[in-house]
């Protein structure tokens, strides 16, 4: 199969235009490894290109908004070759090809599969549920918690509102999600790597729009605005365009060249807002100068911060509201553990990296203007595996828990988690879904539903639901909410068509918040639910801003009913 036109992560006279070799170039020996280069402010671009090409470096595109080259160079040495050359501020790997990673993502989030696959008892009792909106919405306990049904009677959102999925992707066959999808914005900034994603699927190993075989993307797509369409689940903003700006691999990878593409694209072409249920791999925290990093992996780390500033502020004020996941790695962003996970991409081991909250930074959550999430079970107490803490939180929202409701009948329960649209190619190729388009005992017990429109008989034009959990699961709640606030209160204005600055969408967020105080006690354990004292959590902050709900729970109708 071919890849689409519109697949191609290049925008011809914005963003990320391609150079030829003898276009002003020299001769240089490039190499395997792919790197993100970061000019000075106001540098000489001769100058700059210059010091890349005596380094050992070849140009392959720039992205001249943000002032970055993307370069292929040597394995090793490129970056302390380069920095600090004339006009460079500093360079990054960015795509280690030829490289397998050390460490696969957290599985945090497909907890109910893992408790399937081991033969543990799983609860599945979806199929009864009924609904007066779309035929699945009474199993969708996130939207009731953010009160966004209420909402949709107000507002369920703005065509021509666009909502940026910067992850891995979605799935436009999904009839939930194919009556928002926006083909002509939409974009993938990621070449497939066969060493994480697996064979490459289409030429040149560039899936095209509207593709996902990661399901992460198409999961956070639904809950942010699935059709209200009398078919499975309604999102939370159900009438908004959804906008794919793919910068996540397939295997689960996001790397800091196709992020920080996809970031200045969004604030090139007027997205209002941008989900991010994500970290920039391969450094759970990037750090200035930590003493356990190599020199040279402190200069990338500090080149990672600077790109990242550079593109969140560029997307910002372009008129971009930026949300972002707090991170399942069950800590206080204020208060860091040793990282024992990072790098966990290329040719070196992770090893132990004690964290100084002062120098080190996980992004893009903890960069400038992203309103950071944590994720609530459907009993409204923090998920034992969420991020908290006063210093990075804005609000709370559904993420999902499946083991909420310890010495209930609903504990471990599918039904704890974030039902939203995912794949069916995902979904086969984890046994989930046979060849023909039917779900598997594995899937029933996994909880995944199926729903075909009217006189469709081909699996592959119906919607495939399933469930997962995590922060990345309520960052599109609280996005959903922000598009609706940009729906209600949006106006005509120099960024935008339509939009809202977001900083009074932010204002309108948080102001709109359901307040809620810490529990009792404030230093929550979950020995009953079989973690290990590591997950203790102290919440800390009064009723109006503590560390578990920051200014409260997302509240779509009181956002869209009181100003």
């Amino acid at each position: 199969m071919c890849a689409a036109t519109g697949a191609i992560a290049l925008v011809a006279g914005a963003l990320a235009v391609p150079v030829t070799a003898g276009a002003g170039t020299t001769a240089v020996a490039g190499g395997t490894t792919e790197y993100t280069v970061l000019l000075q402010a106001g540098a000489d671009h001769a100058q700059a290109l210059a010091a890349v090409q005596a380094a050992g470096g070849k140009l392959v595109k720039e992205n001249t908004n943000l002032g970055t080259m993307t370069v292929q160079a040597a394995a090793s040495g490129f970056v302390t070759r380069v920095s600090g050359s004339s006009g460079i501020q500093g360079a990054a790997r960015t795509r280690p090809i030829g490289q397998l990673p050390q460490a696969r993502p957290s599985t945090v989030e497909q907890e109910h599969l893992s408790a399937v696959a081991k033969g543990k008892s799983v609860t599945a009792k979806t199929a009864a549920a009924k609904s007066t909106a779309d035929p699945l919405d009474a199993q969708l306990w996130g939207l009731k918690m953010i009160r966004a049904d209420l909402a949709h009677a107000k507002h369920p959102g703005k065509k021509v509102v666009k909502v940026g999925i910067l992850d891995s992707g979605i799935d436009a066959r999904n009839p939930d999600l194919a009556p928002n999808f926006d083909w002509n914005l939409s974009r993938n900034f990621v070449t497939d790597i066969p060493e994480i994603d697996g064979p490459c699927e289409f030429r040149g190993c560039v899936d095209p729009v509207g593709w996902d075989d990661s399901g992460h993307g198409t999961h956070v797509a639904g809950t942010v605005g699935a059709a209200l369409n009398g078919i499975g689940v309604s999102g939370v903003a159900p009438g908004v365009s959804l906008v794919e700006i793919r910068g996540g691999q397939d295997g689960g990878f996001l790397f800091l060249g196709p992020v920080t593409d996809a970031l200045t694209y969004a604030g090139d072409v007027g997205l209002d807002v941008v989900n991010m249920s994500f970290y920039v791999d391969p450094w759970l925290y990037n750090c200035t100068a930590n003493p356990a990093d190599s020199p040279e992996a402190q200069a990338e780390q500090r080149t990672i911060i600077a790109t990242m500033s550079r593109a969140l502020d560029y997307a910002h004020n372009k008129g971009v509201s930026l949300v972002g996941s707090l991170g399942n790695n069950h800590e206080d962003l204020g208060k860091p553990r040793t990282d024992i996970s990072s790098p966990d991409f290329g040719d070196v081991a992770p090893y132990p990296r004690p964290i100084d909250n002062a120098t080190c930074i996980d992004l893009p959550v903890e960069g400038p203007h992203v309103i950071g999430v944590s994720a609530l079970g459907p009993s409204s107490k923090k998920a034992d595996y969420s991020n908290y803490g006063t210093e990075q939180i804005d609000v709370a929202a559904p993420g999902g828990w499946f083991r909420d409701y310890f010495g209930t009948p609903q504990y471990r329960t599918n039904e704890n988690l974030i039902l939203s649209t995912y794949p069916v190619n995902v979904l086969q190729a984890g046994g989930l879904v046979d060849a023909a388009g039917e779900i598997t005992a594995a899937g029933v017990a996994g909880g995944v539903q199926k729903q075909c429109p009217a006189g469709v008989t081909d699996y592959t034009k119906c919607g495939y639901y399933n469930w997962l959990q995590g922060t990345s699961m309520a960052s599109p709640h609280v996005t959903g909410v922000v598009a609706l606030i940009v729906s209600e209160y949006g106006k005509k204005g120099s960024h935008h068509s339509f939009g809202l600055a977001p900083d009074k969408a932010r204002k309108i967020l948080l102001d709109s918040a359901q307040r809620r105080a810490c529990p009792t006690p404030r230093l929550q354990t979950y020995t009953n639910e079989g973690r290990p004292a590591e997950f203790d959590a102290l919440c800390e902050g009064p009723r109006s801003f503590n560390g578990f709900y920051g200014y409260g729970i997302a509240d779509a109708y009181a956002a869209v009913t009181r100003y």
